[in-house]
């Protein structure tokens, strides 16, 4: 792969400027405060594509991927856009010879993560998902935390995020686009537990229930799952649950729960708290979680494309949570676990 000289010769471009987020205005200036330029922007929606203009001025915009491929000199393209697309709009980018960073998930299922890895292994393209929760403050501080021994050897983490409530009248909350209810905040619970279990995925079982929420949103029968849950089984006999409701009344507190010999570790986007042992005595240990260095994901895109520097979201690290996911999706269907496969 050619290296550039420095990073204001990558030129960027995204996929997607909806309203939702400002997802489009912040990847750009992500990647400009990485010392990339910012150059075009693709969106179907002419009064999104005014915005662009508005809030970088001079920007290059079109109505369409191809006609961004056609006219623009971009070099690496940003794909926010639903998850559904991601593995078809990928191949087509790096086919043209673009590095391509996608938004997460990756994609919905593991054959799509192998088509879009082979795409860029035989066109010598970087690819990439924007797992910018990577440098979580609060995984972060959990993985120093667990690295130190303070709960021993981990063998059990359980994920979990939950409230009573009905989902939202957008695309993510189609299952056909958007890939179930186990994938918008499942993806980075997944990817936060992948940092502390560095063993491989050995099998998963997944469980759904659905039906209460569906007649009462736009997508009906196509509406997520009320709650979904995986359960990984790792090579090193350590555990993983993943649970992600809107049928919950009684939500448990954090995140992450991750148990060890010698105590547990929870954690939410804000606080941490340890519970170890002393003898008989149990001792509880709370603070504050340091700030995101969220920005540090565009940095090592602009590092590897420039100086080489080792790429931390390979997309094989980004595969391994939609095979969970795309696993735990089919398991419940087939009510049998199913053994993972590396590639």
């Amino acid at each position: 792969m050619t290296r550039f000289k420095k990073p204001q010769d990558i030129k960027v471009g995204v996929v997607g400027y909806g309203g939702q987020f400002n997802m489009g205005r912040s990847h750009l200036n992500e990647m400009k405060q990485a010392g990339m330029t910012p150059l075009a922007v693709a969106e179907i929606d002419p009064a999104r594509r005014k915005v662009a203009e508005a809030e970088f001025p001079g920007i290059e915009t079109y109505a369409s991927v191809a006609e961004m491929l056609r006219k623009s000199q971009v070099n690496l393209i940003v794909l926010i856009t639903p998850h559904n697309t991601h593995a078809k709009l990928a191949i087509q980018c790096l086919r043209a010879g673009k590095h391509v960073v996608c938004e997460k998930p990756f994609a919905i299922t593991t054959d799509e993560c192998d088509a879009m890895i082979a795409a860029a292994r035989d066109n010598k393209r970087v690819l990439s998902t924007y797992h910018n929760r990577h440098w979580d403050g609060c995984i972060l501080q959990a993985v120093k935390a667990i690295r130190s021994g303070i709960i021993g050897d981990v063998f059990r983490i359980e994920a979990h995020m939950a409230s009573y409530a009905k989902p939202g009248d957008w695309w993510r909350s189609s299952k056909s686009i958007s890939g179930g209810v186990l994938y918008d905040w499942g993806v980075h619970l997944l990817e936060y537990s992948l940092q502390i279990i560095r063993s491989d995925i050995v099998e998963v079982a997944g469980l759904a229930r659905k039906g209460f929420w569906a007649p009462k949103t736009r997508w009906k029968g196509d509406t997520n799952e009320d709650e979904g849950l995986a359960l990984v089984r790792f090579a090193n006999g350590s555990w993983l649950s993943l649970c992600i409701s809107q049928l919950d009344s009684n939500p448990k507190r954090g995140w992450l729960e991750i148990t060890g010999s010698k105590g547990s570790y929870i954690f939410d986007g804000s606080t941490w708290e340890a519970i170890t042992h002393d003898g008989d005595k149990t001792v509880v240990t709370k603070g504050n979680n340091p700030a995101s260095q969220g920005g540090r994901f565009y940095q090592n895109i602009a590092d590897h494309l420039t100086a080489g520097v080792d790429l931390v979201i390979t997309p094989q690290w980004a595969r391994r949570p939609i095979h969970i996911l795309d696993l735990a999706n089919r398991s419940a269907k087939q009510g049998r676990s199913i053994k993972a496969v590396y590639k």
